[in-house]
Parts: structure tokens; C-alpha cells; sequence
């Protein structure tokens, strides 16, 4: 199951991690992000323990969703080493969201 990512858990999650990140920013009351988050769960246990994925709920964590410019949902931004290295607004193929994911393995 993909990680609950908040305000309080990011940077011990995300910007700490040792591995490739995936995140997910979505709302609950957002279409295509329900339409996408099947396929960030199926990641998630895919790349278990090759990859965190995550997902944060834009509404109730808005001090990370100011921080990384959320405007649109549903956002997918990839992190290696801490560091922002890709961001997808809209929703997106699992096959895509897989390449690059194995593109930062």
C-alpha cells in the first residue's frame, strides 16, 4: 500500500530516502486522481522495498503542497536523493509511471 505522506512525515520519508520516491498529490473530491490511484497502489507493490511511493493528500497537508507549487491535481513528482527530478500533472500511463521510476532504480 502506498505511504500516507504529510506535512509532519516528508522529509523523513521523501527527502531523507535512500531510494527512488514516487508522490502522489490528490484530493479526495478529484476525479482523475481517483482514476490514478489504483495504479499508484499497484506501484507501490511492485517496487516495494526498490522504491517509496507515497501519497499526500493535498487538503489536509497544504504546507508541502505550497512548498512544491501544487496547482493541479492529481501531481506525480519523482525524487531521487532528496531532490525533485521529475514532476507529471494529469493523469498518466502505469507504463510510464514505471519507466521512469526504473529510469532512477
Amino acid at each position: 500500500m502506498a505511504l500516507e505522506i504529510t506535512d509532519a512525515n516528508f522529509n523523513e520519508l521523501v527527502k531523507n530516502a535512500d531510494k527512488p520516491v514516487l508522490v502522489d498529490f490528490w484530493a479526495a473530491w478529484c476525479g482523475p486522481c481517483k482514476m490514478i490511484g489504483p495504479v499508484v497502489e499497484e506501484l507501490s507493490k511492485e517496487y516495494e522495498g526498490k522504491a517509496v511511493v507515497g501519497k499526500v493528500d493535498v487538503d489536509n497537508n497544504p504546507q508541502i503542497s505550497v512548498e512544491y507549487g501544487i496547482r493541479s491535481i492529481p501531481t506525480l513528482m519523482f525524487f531521487k536523493n532528496g531532490e525533485l527530478v521529475e514532476k507529471k500533472v494529469g493523469v498518466v500511463s502505469k507504463a510510464e509511471l514505471a519507466k521512469k521510476l526504473d529510469a532512477l532504480l
